[in-house]
């Protein structure tokens, strides 16, 4: 009677553990998945100059937005919010230019330049920095504290920094993942 009670609590026991490699391969699989490129996808590591700014909207203390503008707009960009260089990138790549987000534009829809179908990035791209981080270069933190808070809130030539990115392009749309900070603008 005893063998068969222990052979009874084994396999209630070994019919528990399953549950548990089954989610464990689960979770494999898909970081698996997650580390195989998406086909059509491509990276590689850039230097680019990123506009600093204030995040709009709640947020973190001492967050950071960097953003990266397409080249033919950045002259555009200078002196204006993110939502306003936001709203011309848009209506540069829309194909209904008649909607009310690109009648009233800061500036006129027809002197915007068209985007080269190489351009990198395709369209403005902004990634939000929170503290604290131990990314290379993150004097931008003490910057950002000392900076004109207009420098911050409006696209500025003195607001720019320098960065390695990796940059990130499938069909769909592009991305970028700040690597370190290399220049930051002096006060």
């Amino acid at each position: 009677m005893g063998n068969w009670r222990r052979f009874r609590d084994n396999q209630t026991m070994n019919s528990l553990h399953w549950p548990r490699k089954l989610a464990g391969a689960g979770v494999l699989c898909v970081v698996a998945l997650a580390q195989t490129p998406r086909p059509g996808a491509s990276s590689l590591e850039l230097e680019p100059s990123l506009f600093v700014q204030l995040p709009g909207g709640k947020s973190t203390p001492g967050a950071v937005q960097l953003v990266w503008i397409p080249e033919p707009l950045e002259k555009y960009c200078f002196g204006k919010t993110h939502e306003q260089c936001a709203s011309m990138d848009f209506c540069i790549r829309t194909t209904t230019k008649n909607v009310s987000t690109c009648r009233n534009l800061a500036v006129d829809l027809a002197r915007l330049p068209a985007y080269p179908p190489d351009m990198r990035p395709r369209r403005m791209l902004s990634v939000r920095l929170y503290p604290p981080t131990l990314m290379k270069g993150w004097e931008l933190q003490d910057y950002v504290a000392r900076a004109p808070k207009d420098r911050l809130e409006h696209f500025s030539s003195l607001a720019r920094i320098e960065a390695k990115v990796t940059f990130t392009r499938t069909p769909e749309d592009d991305g970028f993942r700040v690597l370190e900070i290399l220049s930051v603008p002096k006060l």
